[in-house]
């Protein structure tokens, strides 16, 4: 992924990166407002009303982000913050903040919306950041497929059949949930909403695209010849030329010396070629 920031100091490795600290102190600070003498108004803002419920609150346009702060408990929050930290701070070092930033605040959005299609008439709101922590756990196991997580602290599980499992589980569960009623409390839908959103902006992503690019290609302007519309940007010297593997191993010597966020745009962009190839 392209990275907008201001490099880290070569070799450097934040074990608190700034965008996660900040949306940890954020969900704290939140949750005790949800026991403070203005609960019933966070209760309005915060929490992600289904469409058509019925349980007195409606459904209001910034709760898509807003639900994302609120936690139903103790345990709750703390599960969302720790696996938080413990899939995202790697992510964000090699990412950067603001890429970081970009992507989980999409995961949870689109967790949002994909939770409003299953929800139609509930009565109960939907809140926690799980969502977007869920597109953290894809790009984690997108990233670093054979990496071991151990299950209870003892048993080893790579990265990308953990995330494949519970993809799989939180799909069944959700699955069970709607057409038996099991009464469960937890949004598996916006869960599975996170990682497929998640998915999709990596794949995005790696094809060297941004939202502006989307704009750009969605609404074409003439070019500088007056050829008719540019679609695509075909100038670029980097999506012409094949990647070898000779600066492969260039690239990567370079991330083991110095660290990855000390690579040139350039050099990252030749990276996810390699990688989607």
């Amino acid at each position: 992924m392209s990275n907008y920031d201001q490099p880290y100091s070569p070799g450097g490795f934040r074990v608190m990166p700034p965008a996660i600290k900040a949306i940890i102190l954020t969900n704290i600070a939140v949750f005790f407002l949800q026991f403070s003498p203005i609960s019933t108004i966070v209760m309005y803002f915060g929490p992600l009303w289904p469409v058509a419920s019925s349980g007195g609150y409606s459904f209001q346009i910034w709760q898509l982000l807003t639900y994302m702060f609120m936690h139903g408990s103790l345990t709750h929050i703390l599960f969302n913050m720790f696996a938080l930290w413990l899939f995202g701070t790697e992510i964000e070092n090699y990412w950067g903040t603001k890429e970081f930033t970009a992507y989980y605040f999409t995961c949870g959005v689109g967790a949002a919306l994909i939770n409003l299609m299953t929800t139609i008439g509930s009565p109960s709101p939907t809140v926690g950041a799980s969502g977007a922590v869920f597109g953290i756990l894809l790009a984690f196991g997108m990233m670093f497929p054979n990496r071991y997580i151990f299950l209870y602290f003892l048993f080893p599980v790579k990265a990308k059949y953990f995330v494949a499992g519970y993809a799989a589980l939180e799909l069944l569960l959700g699955i069970n949930n709607s057409t038996m009623g099991s009464g469960s409390n937890i949004a598996h839908f916006a869960h599975i909403g996170g990682m497929v959103v998640g998915f999709a902006y990596i794949k995005f992503r790696q094809q060297g695209w941004s939202f502006a690019d989307w704009l750009e290609k969605t609404f074409p302007k003439k070019d500088d010849t007056g050829d008719g519309p540019k679609l695509y940007r075909k100038n670029d010297a980097s999506s012409q030329t094949d990647v070898s593997e000779a600066e492969i191993d260039e690239i990567l010597d370079k991330i083991s010396r110095q660290g990855y966020e000390s690579l040139t745009k350039e050099e990252k962009t030749k990276l996810l070629k390699a990688g989607d190839r």
